[in-house]
């Protein structure tokens, strides 16, 4: 296992949400990373909230490799600027590269996709195929609903607290990179 953080792969959404703040905050991200020298890996295309994490991180000179789907074409152009971009023929292969290119993950706002892709990746981690540092950015409460869910099931008995604790939560950028480099340790 490597002992540090050299690249954290970025769920986050293809649209940009109501408020600016998820903007912002994505910008941030990009900046911190590449401030960090630590490679995004994210879904490889230039709209939402994607696209502002990616353009914000080549913005400072960081390293940016995409991962899209065949299938996601035209719908979903592929960033013409990043550093690599690999085209997977399935959502699975997509979710599999974006893995295996990277040392930690972190959410951020998005929607169904954000969601899959978070659960796939902590239920990898639940049954030992990796122990890679996971991460919610929780901006302003957008993923409370979703932490309140997994506490419940926790208390039910279906989460068990160990596999709960898988998800590490942070209110910034700077706190959740923190945070996933502790975990890393």
């Amino acid at each position: 296992m490597k002992e540090s953080i050299q690249s954290i792969c970025i769920f986050c959404g293809s649209r940009s949400g109501l408020d600016k703040k998820y903007i912002k905050i994505a910008i941030e991200m990009g900046h911190l990373l590449a401030k960090n020298n630590i490679k995004l890996v994210y879904g490889g295309t230039t709209i939402g909230l994607m696209g502002q994490l990616a353009d914000a991180a080549l913005e400072h000179e960081g390293k940016v490799e995409g991962v899209i789907p065949q299938l996601l074409f035209p719908k979903e152009a592929p960033h013409p600027k990043i550093t690599k971009l690999h085209i997977t023929h399935s959502m699975h292969a997509r979710k599999q590269k974006m893995y295996d290119l990277s040392d930690a993950f972190i959410a951020l706002p998005g929607g169904l996709g954000t969601l899959d892709e978070l659960f796939e990746i902590l239920t990898w981690s639940q049954i030992k195929i990796h122990q890679k540092p996971i991460g919610m950015l929780n901006v302003d409460g957008y993923f409370d609903g979703i932490i309140q869910f997994l506490d419940t099931a926790v208390k039910q008995e279906f989460v068990k607290p160990s596999h709960r604790k898988l998800l590490i939560i942070g209110q910034t950028p700077e706190e959740i990179i923190k945070k996933i480099k502790r975990k890393k340790r």
